[in-house]
């Protein structure tokens, strides 16, 4: 009986210590688990900056991103502006979102950190600025009241400006720009597509539309009056509104004047077409 009793006590015990390894490798994974979800969280770090201001019409608005795409439409009685910062590896809050005021309006800027070499600044028209391996994204939200000029550039990222009743110029070199103005305006990219519709076609100089992979859209007044270039390597270029040709031309270049002529209208792209719509 003695040594059965013994026996049992030692399995006792031993069942005893496998349970607690058992709880040991539990609180294991759970920890493990923990710190997986804590990264998981880290890596979705977002951030948000917001600004409202009156700005006096005839004035501008300019804002300059980097990484990220800017989303404006027009309206309302002030300019407001909402920045939202997303990085995987880098943390937002190194990204600063620097408002600089100045006698023709507001520039606001993306400033990522200065690493070495040219310090990062704003300032209006543009500045040095480098991301140096920082992977933070700053998408913008504008808002733009009328009679406020808007100007904006990104890096990567889609450019769309929508319902604005003043002069604009928005500009990428990764994405597409799409641009809808009551007045005149002008757009670039390298790499996407640009869709333009303007409203006056009194501007002095030139205007120019370009990109180099994607096509280029522009719907103008049913009465404009301009000096066309218009020119591609791959496609065709087509117009809604009758042309006197000025020179030699062919399918993929073109000089001309529309209406009574004037002011120039230049558009060029090296793989898509060039449309000339008349606008509705």
């Amino acid at each position: 009986m003695t040594d059965r009793r013994e026996t049992l006590k030692i399995r006792a015990r031993g069942a005893s210590r496998t349970n607690i390894g058992k709880d040991s490798d539990m609180i294991v994974v759970t920890a493990v688990l923990m710190s997986l979800l804590t990264a998981t969280t880290s890596v979705h770090q977002e951030k948000e900056f917001h600004w409202k201001h009156v700005i006096a019409s005839g004035r501008s608005l300019e804002v300059i991103g980097i990484n990220g795409s800017i989303d404006v439409t027009g309206g309302g009685s002030e300019a407001e502006v909402t920045a939202v910062k997303k990085g995987r590896k880098s943390d937002p809050d190194e990204v600063e979102i620097r408002v600089v005021e100045h006698s023709d309006g507001v520039t606001i800027c993306a400033v990522y950190p200065s690493r070495g070499g040219r310090t990062n600044e704003c300032k209006p028209g543009g500045g040095h600025s480098d991301t140096r391996n920082n992977d933070v994204q700053v998408h913008f939200t504008v808002r733009v009241p009328a009679g406020v000029r808007f100007v904006g550039h990104t890096v990567n990222g889609d450019l769309s400006a929508v319902g604005l009743d003043a002069q604009a110029k928005a500009s990428t070199v990764n994405g597409s720009v799409t641009l809808e103005t009551t007045d005149q305006g002008e757009a670039s990219t390298v790499n996407g597509s640009i869709h333009a519709k303007i409203g006056k076609t009194d501007w002095s100089g030139d205007l120019d539309y370009s990109t180099v992979n994607g096509g280029i859209t522009i719907e103008l007044p049913q009465t404009a009056s301009l000096s066309l270039d218009a020119s591609t390597v791959n496609g065709s270029i087509s117009t809604d509104f009758p042309l006197t040709i000025q020179g030699r031309f062919g399918p993929r270049k073109m000089h001309g004047t529309i209406g009574q002529g004037g002011r120039g209208l230049r558009v060029e792209t090296v793989n898509g077409s060039v449309t000339l719509k008349r606008r509705a």
